[in-house]
């Protein structure tokens, strides 16, 4: 299923930055839950929420996140666009336009 990148969020977006990064990861029980790096499923892959995963991509590809308000509240943005929730969201949607492009074919499982 194609799904804009700036709409990417949660497992959907992790699945994303995965693919970019070319990792093997697995499914929880249900797919929405999340990714794992490893087997057992002990290893959660959560680049979007957990900084120690995504911050060192956020650092390497040198995107810049800026605060901006909107009528819905604070928002995020990196790089001039990806508009997302928190910096880290704004980032990885970035990191994956960059790589994959405007849209994204994502297993329907995710979705």
């Amino acid at each position: 299923m194609k799904i804009k990148t700036s709409e990417l969020t949660e497992a959907a977006l992790d699945w994303a930055v995965a693919k970019c990064l070319e990792i093997e990861w697995w499914a929880a029980e249900d797919p929405r839950d999340g990714l794992f790096f490893d087997r057992d499923r002990t290893m959660r892959f959560s680049p979007s929420t957990n900084w120690s995963q995504g911050g060192p991509i956020f650092e390497r590809e040198r995107i810049n996140p800026e605060p901006f308000e909107d009528i819905n509240g604070e928002q995020w943005c990196a790089n001039g666009e990806w508009d997302s929730p928190t910096p880290l969201i704004a980032a990885m949607r970035c990191f994956v336009a960059s790589r994959l492009g405007d849209e994204v074919d994502i297993p329907e499982e995710l979705t």
